[in-house]
Formats: C-alpha cells, structure tokens, sequence
C-alpha cells in the first residue's frame, strides 16, 4: 500500500528521496506542491521519518504520508506515525500547510490513518498538542479523540481501534 484515498485527499507514503526533498525544500521532477507547503512542521516530522528509516529501515504502513489535496495534485500537508505501535498503540502527527488549514482536510487524513492502525493490528492511537493550539484539539476531537490528561503541556488525546470509526479510505 503506497496510497490511501478519502473523498478530497490522496495520502502517499513517501520514501527516503521524496523526504530528502521535502526536508531540503527542493521540490523534484513531478513533485506538486502548494505555495506554502513545505512549511517547519512538514521538515520536523519528516526529519524524525528520515532518522527512524536509517536507523529500521522502511517504516510503511507506519511511516510519513504526504498529503495532497485531489481537487488540484498540491501536496499540502503531511501526516505520520512516529513510529512502530508497542503493545497496540501507536503515536501520529500531522501538519498542514497555512494555505490549506480551516477545511477539514486534517482530520479527514487522520481518519484515514485511524483506519491504517486498525487494519494492521493496532487497538489505540495516541496524540499530542499544546493547550493553545485548540485547532488541532478539535481537528483530533472531530477524527474521535479524547483529551486523555495532561501534565501541563503537551495535552495527550486517544482513541480506542476497537471502537468502529469512519471507514473513509481505500488502499490503493
């Protein structure tokens, strides 16, 4: 599985040359990307993917997707696990590019990797976020999250896998 549908977005798991250019902001031959996108979220995230894959190799399906909206071939975002699930539960991130935020598209990929987790085993997803970033609180509220606790910062949500959600996607 390389690619996952949902009704406005394609997910494509990226391997190591498409996560060098991103980190580097060099986009290649065939690489569409919005005006805005990369932007220091994507690098971050794709820098941690880039790490991990040196160190244990191809991390698909748990790896990094860039997120391209159909409606026009731009990518416009990422979104990934940080890493392997342990005992069942596995960690995501996600980031948009400003251009594209206030859509729904966050949480309409997040869905679609809720939907990845589930089919390769996984019981609970995990995800960060800082108390003034209440976008991404009701971007993971909408996908079925739930502020599990915080100890000050970060906010810690989850959702359970056992629990049916959205089936959104379709590998492709």
């Amino acid at each position: 599985m390389t690619e996952l549908r949902t009704p406005r977005l394609c997910l494509h798991a990226i391997d190591t040359a498409e996560g060098e250019r991103i980190v580097g902001r060099r986009a290649g031959a065939g690489d569409a990307w919005a005006e805005d996108f990369p932007f220091d979220g994507d690098v971050f995230g794709i820098m941690a993917f880039l790490k991990a894959t040196a160190a244990h190799g191809d991390q698909r399906p748990f790896g990094h997707y860039r997120i391209t909206r159909t409606a026009d071939g731009k990518a416009i975002g990422g979104i990934g696990f940080k890493g392997q699930p342990v005992d069942g539960c596995v960690e995501v991130g996600y980031g948009l590019a400003p251009s594209a935020r206030g859509h729904g598209y966050a949480a309409e990929a997040l869905v679609a990797l809720l939907n990845v987790a589930a089919d390769h085993g996984s019981t609970r997803v995990v995800a960060d976020t800082t108390a003034d970033n209440v976008a991404s609180q009701r971007t993971l509220e909408r996908a079925g999250f739930r502020r599990a606790g915080t100890n000050g910062e970060p906010y810690r949500y989850e959702t359970r896998l056992d629990v049916p959600t959205p089936r959104m996607t379709k590998p492709t």
